[in-house]
């Protein structure tokens, strides 16, 4: 079945959040006409929102009964509403009830606290409040959300996407059309918004091409802080790198010609004393390091992720993972720059900070929930030590101390194909 973009104003073939395009079918005449969505539990699934709030807000936007609990799937309006009708209500619904106030990113996710509903945004971090004044406000809170995750296929979905987008340079592209066929009803409101983040789908995109501009204004004032990245120039620095950092910023072996591992250890050497410089790892702008990473052409390579899991974080790894996601997630594009980050962290938490082997799982954890690493690559990677990065015995330790988030993980899915079979 073909898919649209959540946000339908966006026209970018590449953006990574995909949805079926609503499909009904009218039966019955008379006083017993009535509109079944035949994929409302695939469209509700992709929007990480349960079906019964989708069919209530139809409901309530069209003056019309619905069933909120079908033990068939079987969702059905009363009356005769045609699909087109239902995609411009299905805007609104997301406008309200799915998007981030702030970045206008879909990656929500519902949270109930003191009688209010929260969106909390995945992407750039921002809590915002849905309008209570809303008819669905009360069912929702009337029928909260079930704690956690999305399922498995949605997770994958959304992993996929992003890649292919990344790959395919989606930040570069254009955006030329406005929101088609929204309902007057709907998004009266809040048209005006959505061209905060026109032409990405990603808040830590705009906040690069913003940062960017900041940086070039500064060097302007002061002092320039970019450095020559011509070939002589890279190597001559390689040279005057301690030994010790040469050993903790361990890549994979050169495939790029030689000398090619240079510019990591420059990436690596710079994160490490900019650090230092301002007083701890926590006061390093996501903003500053892409673009340092890009000003030395790797922003883009596997082995980037290596580097960056050796020198991002300290002892408070586990609290540092979630502020930096936004930035990681745009660096991380393939199963390859996965591997690469992984194999970063088990050198970084074997060698450099032993007393960190205990929170493996908890590390992982982290990574996971914030679709740092995919589970497949997680579940590998957790089973098998390897002496690529450190050695065997090392590697054995750290593989160990993972074992609590695999049998997770295993649970987890379990439970996620266990509910998908009683549906």
């Amino acid at each position: 079945m073909a898919t649209i973009n959540i946000r339908r104003d966006v026209t970018d073939p590449f953006y990574r959040y995909k949805m079926e395009r609503l499909q009904s079918k009218i039966e019955g005449k008379g006083n017993g006409i009535k509109t079944v969505i035949v994929n409302l539990s695939s469209v509700a699934q992709s929007l990480a929102r349960p079906p019964a709030y989708v069919i209530k807000y139809f409901g309530f936007e069209l003056g019309a009964q619905t069933n909120t609990n079908p033990t068939d799937d079987r969702w059905i309006i009363n009356g005769a509403h045609d699909a087109a009708k239902l995609q411009d209500y299905l805007d609104g619904f997301i406008s309200k009830f799915v998007l981030c106030k702030k970045c206008k990113n879909p990656e929500t996710d519902v949270n109930i606290k003191d009688g209010r509903i929260v969106l909390d945004c995945k992407a750039c971090g921002q809590r915002t409040d849905v309008d209570l004044r809303l008819k669905l406000s009360s069912f929702i809170l009337k029928n909260q959300p079930k704690k956690g995750k999305k399922d498995k296929s949605t997770k994958k979905a959304e992993r996929r996407a992003r890649k292919e987008a990344e790959a395919h340079g989606d930040e570069d592209a254009s955006q030329n059309g406005g929101s088609p066929g929204d309902s007057a009803s709907d998004h009266a409101d809040e048209n005006g918004d959505y061209d905060v983040a026109a032409g990405s789908d990603d808040e830590f995109t705009r906040t690069i091409t913003e940062g960017a501009k900041d940086i070039e204004a500064e060097d302007a004032k002061e002092i320039q802080w970019s450095v020559d990245t011509s070939e002589e120039a890279v190597k001559a620095r390689a040279k005057d790198l301690p030994d010790d950092l040469k050993r903790a910023l361990v890549v994979e072996d050169d495939d790029e010609g030689e000398g090619g591992s240079s510019a990591y250890d420059v990436l690596g050497k710079w994160v490490l004393d900019t650090a230092a410089e301002k007083g701890g790892v926590d006061k390093l702008d996501n903003v500053e390091i892409y673009l340092k990473a890009q000003e030395l052409g790797i922003e883009k390579k596997h082995r980037t992720l290596t580097v960056l899991a050796q020198t991002l974080f300290d002892e408070h790894i586990v609290k540092q993972i979630e502020p930096r996601a936004g930035m990681l997630k745009k660096m991380i594009t393939s199963e390859r720059h996965e591997k690469a980050f992984l194999g970063g962290t088990e050198r970084f938490v074997g060698i450099e900070k032993p007393e960190l082997i205990p929170q493996v799982s908890a590390i992982l954890v982290k990574y996971y929930e914030n679709d740092l690493v995919s589970d497949d690559i997680l579940k590998a990677w957790g089973t098998k030590a390897s002496k690529k990065y450190v050695d065997l015995k090392i590697s054995k330790s750290v593989r160990k101390s993972a074992e609590k988030f695999i049998e997770w993980l295993d649970t987890a899915e379990s439970e996620e194909e266990e509910e998908s079979d009683e549906e």
